[in-house]
């Protein structure tokens, strides 16, 4: 244990990944809960992200992507021009065996000691009904049922905001929004990948799909015979002959070394989290003449709902914020060729320069 506490310690107080305003070690003999909350900044307002219940390899692994979402939760929520800062919270274990109201109660008391810095929402693992048991217990949960005053699933606008970075990307790249004729890969077609097919057939694309779930696909392939094909996994889907876009709807670390060099899209745009594997990727892609659309950006639809449950969902208003995702991304493709850098640099300069100036402006 030792070890794990000394790598945590140095990653908070000594890395680049470090930075973080506080990190709570959760835990609850009764129910079994393991627990992790990090919340990055509170400099736009308080801490907002999802809770993702994994069955972590090592306590240690789990603190480290408490920490790397919560990092990218600030940046989002300030792309996303929201008053609120980063933070997210992990729960170690399966969430298939483990998942009980008991563990679900006490993780809420735990969010709620914190006395409204951090608000919780779901993310992998967790749903609408799990955020409901939370509520039960804390007051600074979103991502409710309709039922218990919650604005529901958000994976619809989170896919609507991921279609409009498309359709930016597209305007950016050939001059014209319209996907039509486009041959866009999507991997993963679950929550929001499933809705965002819907959006890309719509206007107009071929869309090939995969997923490590064989019945989500035959599930889009039954539905939509004519619009979509499948292919047999990620590695086979960036390697599509005439692939124009390719959007990771899954995990993180979709961008690597290994796939980097073989995808043959010439566009980047998807809902995953951290698609990045690690700092210079973004580089290689734009070496490559891959434009890639930050995943932070395009994928804020999901935290704009969220966000907005706080002051009374209404989702016309929360639609017209995501549809605003599209001019985001196209000021992100100007920055980015105004000083010369990919644009996942010039996405970070953006939300850098507001969290600095709110800090400047708060005297912090």
């Amino acid at each position: 244990m030792t070890d794990v506490t000394n790598g945590v310690l140095h990653t908070l107080f000594h890395s680049e990944q470090g930075g973080h305003e506080q990190v709570v070690l959760c835990q609850d003999h009764a129910s079994g809960l393991k627990a992790v909350i990090a919340i990055h900044s509170t400099a736009l307002g308080p801490a907002l992200g999802g809770t993702r219940f994994y069955p972590y390899a090592t306590e240690e692994e789990a603190v480290a992507d408490a920490l790397n979402l919560a990092r990218g939760m600030s940046y989002k929520n300030a792309m996303a021009g929201l008053d609120h800062g980063g933070g997210k919270a992990v729960i170690i274990g399966n969430p298939e065996r483990d998942k009980t109201d008991e563990l679900l109660l006490a993780y809420g008391r735990f969010v709620a000691s914190l006395g409204g810095r951090y608000v919780t929402a779901c993310d992998v693992g967790t749903y609408v009904a799990d955020m409901d048991v939370v509520a039960r217990e804390c007051r600074w949960t979103t991502g409710r049922s309709p039922e218990n005053g919650g604005a529901g699933d958000s994976s619809v606008l989170t896919a609507f905001g991921v279609f409009q970075g498309m359709r930016a990307s597209a305007q950016h790249l050939w001059g014209d929004p319209s996907l039509r004729g486009r041959r866009v890969g999507v991997a993963g077609v679950g929550k929001v990948g499933r809705h965002l097919v819907e959006h890309l057939l719509k206007d107009g694309a071929e869309v090939v799909i995969t997923d490590v779930r064989t019945e989500s696909v035959q599930a889009m392939l039954d539905k939509h015979p004519a619009g979509v094909t499948a292919v047999a996994d990620t590695g086979a889907l960036i390697r599509v002959e005439g692939l124009d876009i390719y959007a990771p709807c899954a995990l993180g670390g979709a961008l690597n070394d290994d796939t980097v060099p073989v995808l043959t899209a010439k566009v980047v745009c998807g809902a995953a989290n951290n698609q990045l594997a690690h700092p210079g990727v973004e580089k290689d892609l734009a070496d490559r003449g891959i434009l890639y659309a930050p995943d932070y950006v395009v994928n804020a639809g999901g935290v704009i709902q969220v966000a907005d449950e706080l002051h009374g969902f209404d989702f016309d208003r929360c639609k017209a914020k995501a549809a605003k995702i599209f001019d985001t991304t196209l000021a992100i493709f100007a920055r980015a060729k105004e000083d010369g850098i990919p644009p996942a640099a010039a996405a970070d300069r953006i939300a850098e320069q507001r969290m600095a100036e709110a800090r400047a402006a708060r005297g912090r």
